[in-house]
């Protein structure tokens, strides 16, 4: 009693600490206050549930885990979720568990080809270099910033397996397409969902359509854990064989602090080790430790609460950008839902149309001297990137667009955390842009 007591007094504390720490906003000053691309949305319910967790001291996964796993992969329409600690580390998950002997001759082997773009995160490309397989790059559309999907089968090759693709910006792709070349010939699909948490395709969440889907939890997206990210899937081989990636590559499916959950742990045979070699020590993949903590988790229960809002809120934020913008648009190319998508975007892309009168750069400079932090699309054009020197790659066709994109576009924020009075104040540096080229 004396310690649920004391839980509940340390609680509310907390709630009294983020009144006083948080409590106050500062009121916005234009030019002087900054507006983020993207940032954390909390109250104290986060702070509660991060020091509750801690109060356990239970450092590893957990009960916290446990729920958000169950929650967020009822949200996100899949039978399971598997927590990581970074989104970059759920591709290379869901990418390394393609390449299990459990996959039989449906596996990836080093040398097979996967078909991508180069206009994108780099760790939307990196699992598959890491794990010796060869990316094809093909390009993408201006408006949607997404994969041309008419160049897809010009790609593929005898040694193509794979197609791994993200929705950029939170924009999904044309799954319908996509889904056709991949159920035609054959290949995995892997849906990159980092940026595009509650995005859907013709009503259904994006991350179902393909084979197993990642997404993150990094301050700047949709809800964040600070680090963390996770993979989706509802195929029971993919996420047995993504758990043991996760778990150290191990063959043992209990959880931890549980032992013998399959009443065999000292009864089989192992490859060559002795028989009734004890089955939490029995490894049947080349794995990694990507495990989360429960305190992020505990995080990341708190933001499920908020999810649906902050859908919301990036929703209906993009579109009083794009209908303050479209008088520019003579400069500007802006961006476009694909068909039969309801994007829960990422932020506000747009492209520099070649003109006489300014930059990229320019309008970058601009926004950010009146405190508007503005991003490019992440590595641009990926070959050209230093870490791409000595990389084996293909390029089908050209990359003419991606080389657009590398040269002309950013994105600016459209988080939740943009209320009605940052929106307007963003739209007037626009106005104050381009009356000055004038």
């Amino acid at each position: 009693m004396l310690e649920k007591k004391l839980r509940q007094e340390i609680l509310d504390k907390v709630s009294e600490y983020y009144k006083a720490k948080y409590g106050n906003v500062p009121e916005f000053e234009p030019g002087k206050t900054m507006v983020p691309f993207a940032g954390r949305i909390f109250d104290e319910t986060e702070l509660r549930l991060l020091v509750d967790s801690s109060l356990d001291f239970w450092l590893t996964t957990g009960r916290y885990a446990e729920e958000f796993e169950a929650k967020f992969a009822t949200y996100m329409q899949q039978n399971a979720c598997l927590l990581v600690n970074s989104g970059s580390s759920a591709n290379l998950v869901a990418f390394t568990s393609l390449l299990s002997p459990l996959l039989k001759s449906k596996r990836l082997k080093r040398g097979d080809e996967v078909i991508t773009v180069a206009a994108g995160f780099p760790t939307t490309v990196n699992p598959i270099v890491q794990c010796g397989l060869i990316p094809v790059f093909v390009d993408v559309e201006l408006d949607t910033f997404n994969v041309k999907v008419s160049e897809i089968e010009n790609a593929i090759s005898d040694k193509t397996r794979a197609i791994m693709l993200a929705h950029t910006l939170g924009n999904t792709f044309d799954l319908d397409a996509v889904k056709a070349i991949a159920d035609k010939y054959g290949l995995f699909l892997v849906e990159d969902c980092c940026d595009a948490v509650g995005s859907t395709y013709n009503g259904k969440m994006v991350g179902t359509f393909g084979d197993i889907a990642t997404t993150s939890f990094y301050p700047a997206h949709h809800i964040t854990m600070g680090e963390g990210g996770s993979v989706l899937t509802s195929n029971p081989l993919l996420k047995r064989i993504a758990t043991s990636m996760r778990d150290w590559g191990r063959d043992c499916y209990c959880d931890p602090g549980c032992d013998n959950t399959c009443g065999r742990r000292f009864k089989g045979q192992f490859g060559e080790l002795t028989f009734g070699y004890d089955h939490k020590y029995v490894y049947s993949h080349v794995g990694y430790n990507l495990k989360v903590t429960d305190m992020q988790a505990a995080i990341g229960v708190a933001q499920l609460e908020k999810l649906p809002a902050f859908v919301q809120a990036r929703k209906d934020n993009f579109k009083k950008l794009y209908s303050g913008l479209t008088k520019f648009e003579d400069y500007l190319i802006l961006p476009k839902a694909t068909p039969k998508s309801d994007p829960s975007w990422f932020g506000f892309p747009f492209s520099i149309r070649e003109n006489n009168n300014f930059t990229r750069k320019d309008l970058a400079e601009f926004l950010e001297s009146h405190k508007i932090l503005t991003r490019q699309l992440f590595a641009g054009n990926i070959i050209k990137q230093p870490a791409f020197e000595g990389v084996e790659y293909r390029v089908s066709g050209n990359l003419d667009n991606t080389d657009y994109i590398m040269k002309n576009t950013i994105f600016i924020g459209v988080y939740p955390g943009i209320d009605d009075v940052r929106m307007n104040y963003i739209l007037s540096v626009f106005d104050k842009f381009f009356n000055s080229i004038r």
